[in-house]
């Protein structure tokens, strides 16, 4: 009988997600309309489940497990609080998270404020969800494990007068993120694996260009790459060819953007890659551009969808999935720069999840 158990990674991936940097990075985990008032969302990044939910008080990210007998908290409901609470005055005024097993009555700042069983006890001071930083911007719910690093990631277009932004994703791949984004950052591959989109084999010649290497101080900025020119019959799904200038950044171990250009028109994609477990991660994708109002945003995603699963069959088939920071290790060349610049920045910034 055909089994649909898909086998673990290597075993010595299983320690991957234990990178502390990675608590600093702001994740990309769902889009902002994906929250409504009144519903809750799970989600689940770096092998942690999670909880998702908005209160008057605003956005809120908990691990989903409540810390009484270890219900998902997502089973549960989003009501006013039944009565005022000794522990957080003014409590009954606003929304609480309730436990779909006992029905533990949590605030918005994560502590239990009612315990049905109990009414006339106060709650523990232990009795408290784990919480996580969570801000939103460009329509993207963006979280992090632990201290960030820095503000959110930048990307100007979506913010930028006459562009038009559609989100993309999220895209699961059965790879780890450091092998994403250089795909990502890999000129040389678009005109075989997106061969008639972003590529024609016949004009595969890659120009040469010059790469800012990125910086591990305490602005921890990543390498960029400007000018790089290639030829593609459909560079972003309007079906106009044209001559593109592109222009990468990193902006995070696994976050990073381009933007291309053509005259007038510009079309960016910012990328963050989130991981999910020690051997999976989801991509999103913040598209913007200035032109092309008369293509309809399915077309947009539809022709997105298309060209990341060209990538993604080819991201899972690489070996090592462990992406290798040793130079020597594989081949290079002078087109390879701005991923031998990601990979040189990585091993500076200490940086070990989904790396060798």
């Amino acid at each position: 009988m055909a089994s649909d158990v898909v086998p673990s990674l290597a075993p010595r991936q299983a320690s991957q997600l234990d990178d502390p940097l990675l608590n600093g990075e702001w994740l990309a985990i769902a889009w902002s309309r994906e929250i409504e008032p009144g519903k809750l969302l799970a989600r689940r990044l770096m092998a942690t489940d999670l909880v998702l939910w908005r209160s008057q008080e605003g956005l809120h990210c908990w691990r989903d497990l409540c810390v009484h007998r270890g219900a998902r908290l997502s089973l549960g409901a989003i009501r006013p609080a039944m009565v005022p609470s000794v522990s957080e005055p003014g409590s009954s005024r606003s929304e609480c998270l309730v436990c779909p097993y006992h029905a533990w009555e949590y605030a918005p700042s994560g502590a239990c404020v009612r315990i049905p069983a109990h009414p006339e006890m106060k709650p523990p001071s232990k009795a408290r969800v784990e919480s996580f930083q969570v801000r939103e911007r460009y329509g993207v719910v963006w979280v992090a494990m632990g201290e960030p690093r820095g503000p959110l990631p930048d990307f100007p277009l979506p913010e930028s007068s006459g562009f038009r932004t559609v989100l993309a994703g999220p895209y699961r791949f059965r790879a780890l993120g450091p092998r994403v984004i250089e795909n990502l950052l890999d000129v040389a591959h678009l005109g075989f694996v997106h061969a008639g989109l972003l590529g024609d084999p016949e004009r595969g010649q890659v120009e040469d260009y010059a790469v800012t290497a990125g910086s591990s101080g305490m602005d921890w900025r990543g390498p960029e790459a400007r000018e790089i020119r290639i030829w593609q019959p459909d560079p972003d799904g309007t079906g106009m060819a044209a001559l593109v200038n592109y222009r990468y950044w990193v902006d995070g171990p696994l976050t990073a953007g381009f933007v291309k250009t053509e005259g007038v028109r510009r079309f960016g994609i910012l990328a963050q890659v989130a991981p999910v477990n020690a051997d999976s991660c989801e991509s999103r994708l913040i598209m913007s551009l200035n032109y092309g109002d008369e293509v309809a945003d399915a077309e947009l995603l539809e022709f997105q969808d298309r060209v990341t699963e060209q990538d993604r069959v080819v991201v899972e088939s690489q070996r090592p999935e462990l992406l290798p920071l040793d130079l020597q290790a594989e081949l290079h060349l002078r087109s390879d720069r701005m991923a031998i610049a990601y990979r040189k920045w990585l091993r500076e910034i200490g940086f070990t999840y989904g790396t060798a």
